[in-house]
């Protein structure tokens, strides 16, 4: 009896002991052949942040389609590497049925979905979203790209793909004690903040915000440009009025400095609202006097408009019937739809981008890395200036053997050590913080100043990404927001935009045609093999002790 008992004390033990053991020495192996359940060192980095505890709520459960079961799946599975890596980090998954506008109200938005199931189409509602709560912040993070899709098989492989940067980048700006600093100039006839609000409240989400005008560079040059350089970013949307060479220099030595700078330029006079007013008008070049500095970084913004058979609407009146007016949405070829680079962590898996009265860029030969952000398709017509532009024109049926210029350039980044502008010329005022050169620096450079106009209804701004006469969604947003997180990011985490993982879907038409089959094994013959072996085994027993 002491045997047993000594027998069974030593077994309690050596279970306590490898319970202990097991808990020290922890280790999860990712088996999968793209490892898509390894954390990148950006990530294990931003994890290294986190010492309180950090809330993530997903909204995936409840009864959805298939395709996005599988999402919920692949979320559940990353997020568990993120809470194994820091003990810190608690999930939740959650059924929103019961509190859908206030999730509406968060700015969590649905998506109605198209689900084919045994060849009968029906409609869904889900809500790809999570809340990330860390302390007193919080913070929201889709699960859905707003790419334009083929299928929902390519936007569930495009959401997984996007699952390690959205959560990083969330994670990151919620945990971070110090925002950067990001400055709008002012004083050279930009666009209002009216005008802006869709992309700079957004921004202001991530960053310090600022306005900033050169103005004062007139009266205290040093003070001003000292002041700039406390910002890391400068963004100068849409200036109308020409740069003085003081607020030139300014510019030039922020850059020199390491400042980052994001330009949207219209070398072309040409304005959408002006031509709705008068039904014509006159497109001429813009002199901002900026040709020579942009020259010396590596690139041109010509004063040549480009027109692209693959355009954006505009919404015309095309008559009435009773006292309603009709109105028709028609191709307007001066308003380019613009594909990304999709090779490039800003531009992977975003919307087409639509521009206005764009200028073609040409980049130059130097030592600075050029990186084609934003390209036409090859259908496209160079229109010189000035010209004027009808807007009847839009009736004209085009020809085609007229629209053969082919790719036009109309942003691109630029990366390297940036020459200064003023290097072994006359400086137009002196400073001790005066640099010949940048090190290591980056800008963007697109030539639309419109890229980030949103529209303004009954006085209130309306989002960047949606045309309010037309309905159409376009990237612009998401594309900005990528360049100026691209910009500031010095940790690498924009790379993981780049992360390219392989879904096994499932082939619908087969399983269908396949289903009867697949239903047998999966639910008759478990059943018939369990009976068989009841069968045989009472049979024997019977035999041996009869």
């Amino acid at each position: 009896m002491n045997k047993k008992i000594k027998n069974s004390v030593l077994l309690v033990i050596g279970l306590v002991a490898l319970n202990l053991l097991n808990q020290s020495f922890y280790k999860r192996f990712d088996l999968t052949q793209d490892q898509r359940y390894t954390l990148s060192e950006t990530t294990n980095t931003i994890l290294s942040n986190v010492n309180n505890r950090l809330y993530i709520t997903v909204y995936l459960e409840g009864s959805f389609p298939s395709e996005f079961k599988r999402l919920q799946v692949e979320t559940r599975q990353y997020l568990e590497e993120l809470a194994a890596k820091n003990s810190f980090i608690k999930i939740h998954f959650e059924n929103p049925d019961n509190q859908r506008e206030a999730l509406i109200k968060k700015g969590m938005m649905p998506s109605q979905l198209t689900v084919e199931e045994d060849g009968k189409l029906s409609e869904a509602i889900i809500f790809p979203w999570a809340e990330i709560n860390y302390g007193k912040r919080t913070k929201v993070v889709s699960l859905l790209p707003n790419a334009i899709v083929a299928s929902q098989e390519e936007q569930l492989q495009k959401a997984v793909e996007n699952l390690e940067y959205s959560f990083s980048n969330a994670i990151k700006t919620i945990t971070q004690k110090q925002q950067k600093k990001v400055a709008f100039l002012t004083g050279n006839g930009q666009l209002e903040d009216i005008y802006l609000f869709s992309f700079l409240s957004k921004v202001s989400q991530n960053y310090g915000l600022g306005k900033f005008t050169l103005d004062a560079v007139a009266k205290n040059p040093k003070e001003t440009l000292a002041g700039l350089n406390k910002y890391d970013l400068a963004i100068i949307a849409k200036p109308t009025q020409k740069f003085t060479a003081e607020e030139k220099f300014t510019l030039d030595q922020f850059i020199a400095n390491g400042g980052k700078t994001l330009w949207m330029i219209d070398n072309v006079q040409a304005d959408q609202d002006s031509l709705f007013a008068t039904e014509k008008m006159m497109a001429y070049p813009r002199d901002l006097n900026l040709t020579d500095m942009l020259f010396s970084y590596g690139v041109r913004i010509n004063t040549t408009l480009v027109k692209d058979l693959y355009a954006s609407k505009i919404a015309l009146a095309t008559g009435s019937v009773g006292n309603q007016t009709q109105f028709k949405n028609l191709d307007w070829f001066y308003h380019p739809l613009v594909a990304g680079n999709p090779n490039h962590a800003i531009t992977k898996n975003v919307s087409p981008v639509r521009l206005q009265f764009a200028n073609q860029i040409d980049t130059l030969k130097n030592g600075i890395k050029k990186t084609p952000l934003l390209m036409s398709s090859t259908l496209t017509q160079k229109v010189g200036t000035p010209t004027i532009i009808a807007l009847q024109s839009i009736a004209e049926e085009p020809q085609e053997e007229e629209y053969v210029s082919g790719h036009q350039l109309f942003g691109v980044l630029l990366e390297g050590n940036f020459n200064s502008a003023y290097k072994n010329r006359v400086k137009p005022f002196e400073t001790s913080l005066y640099k010949e050169q940048s090190i290591d620096n980056k800008m963007i450079v697109i030539s639309d100043g419109d890229i980030a106009k949103n529209q303004v209804l009954k006085g209130k701004p309306t989002d960047l990404s949606r045309d309010k006469w037309t309905n159409e969604e376009f990237g612009n947003k998401d594309f900005l927001l990528n360049a100026v997180d691209y910009l500031l990011d010095d940790t690498g985490l924009m790379e993981l935009r780049n992360k390219t993982l392989k879904i096994n879907i499932l082939d619908k038409q087969k399983a269908f045609k396949e289903r009867t089959f697949w239903q047998f094994i999966n639910v008759a013959l478990p059943l018939i093999l369990l009976f068989t072996f009841g069968f045989v085994f009472n049979y024997l027993r019977k035999r041996k002790y009869s």
